[in-house]
């Protein structure tokens, strides 16, 4: 089971990702898009 700390440790690797933390993606369908690369990147950098 994951705790509320892991999540929130995640949730902030994420928003270091302008994109992510501003959605600055004119369209809503392309914003799971980016938090998708985003933790991509994350996950290959560690």
């Amino acid at each position: 089971m994951v705790d509320g700390n892991t999540v929130e440790r995640a949730i902030g690797k994420l928003k270091r990702f302008r994109a992510v933390a501003t959605r600055h993606d004119k369209r809503g369908y392309v914003h799971p898009g980016t938090v998708t690369a985003a933790a991509l990147l994350v996950r290959l950098r560690s």
